[in-house]
């Protein structure tokens, strides 16, 4: 089958990070790229983005936080499982500029995976990165160490102010911005609501910023049409026309409304889950004599 888990280790709770062995991938994968995962024969397709990669060693390196059924089966394999089926890459890459610009980077949350090979790729193009990571709490942040070693600052916020800065990255965002630092593009991936008032705060001043409509997407081909979004007036699929596009034109209200559609659906399938694993746990314990 393939696709073996060389390397998994949890990144914070509830969330993992998986080396897993798929040269042709690992070999072709540019920043902003995402892949198509399927854990089991019976498991829901979902997009994952490339977090990083290793031509030589023949592996991508991906990031999933548990937030529904696929996930929870995905973050309960190891070391030698495999995959069963992986597609890509897919998706647009991120526009690199040629060099010699500054780029501001800003990551939430799981957003962060995305952002990692987004500094790689605008630093190996000569730009200058300034990254802006954020979580709700210390515990959460994640790969604050490898980010850090590729861009020339990093500044960390958290919601609670148990880490880095309290607050919250469009604060910090501004205040770059208050100071006069050159800014020629900013780059955002994160919650949907973070996204949107990163792009609010970086309109007034014409800073253009590109977000990532990862967390809409569902299939990853076009074909289930659940990942439409309006960007600038016109309808657009996140997943073959992005996922990233300029945030000033994003209808991000139409969007958040979009991404709670099949939120019953995925608590039935985790409900259903759960309940079938206690049920099997219930069976396995002997009867008291």
């Amino acid at each position: 089958m393939g696709n073996k888990i060389v390397t998994a280790r949890e990144l914070a709770p509830k969330t993992m990070l998986f080396e897993i062995e798929v040269a042709h991938i690992a070999e072709r994968g540019q920043a902003g790229q995402f892949v198509i995962i399927r854990v089991s024969e019976h498991g829901e397709r979902i997009p994952l983005t490339i977090a990083h990669r290793d031509a030589e060693r023949g592996t991508i390196t991906l990031v999933a936080q548990e937030v529904g059924k696929t996930t929870r089966d995905l973050n309960r394999l190891a070391v030698g499982d495999e995959i069963l089926d992986l597609a890509g890459p897919l998706g647009l890459p991120t526009e690199i500029p040629a060099g010699g610009k500054t780029v501001v980077c800003v990551g939430g949350g799981i957003g962060n995976a995305v952002v990692w090979p987004q500094v790689q790729a605008l630093k190996e193009s000569g730009n200058k990165v300034i990254a802006i990571l954020g979580a709700r709490t210390q515990e959460l942040l994640i790969l604050e160490d490898e980010i850090t070693a590729l861009a020339d600052r990093v500044i960390v916020t958290t919601d609670d102010g148990s880490y880095g800065r309290k607050g919250m990255v469009t604060h910090a965002l501004q205040d770059l911005i208050d100071a006069d630092e050159r800014i020629d593009e900013v780059i955002c991936i994160g919650p949907v609501v973070m996204m949107k008032f990163v792009c609010k705060t970086t309109e007034p001043y014409g800073i253009p910023t590109q977000v990532s409509l990862n967390p809409i997407m569902v299939d990853g081909t076009g074909m289930c049409g659940a990942c439409r979004v309006t960007v600038g007036g016109e309808t657009k699929f996140a997943c073959v026309e992005g996922p990233e596009f300029d945030g000033h034109v994003v209808d991000f209200d139409e969007l958040m409304k979009r991404l709670s559609y099949y939120q019953p659906e995925e608590k039935l399938a985790l409900d259903r889950a759960c309940q079938c694993e206690q049920q099997a746990a219930d069976r396995a314990v002997p009867e008291a004599s």
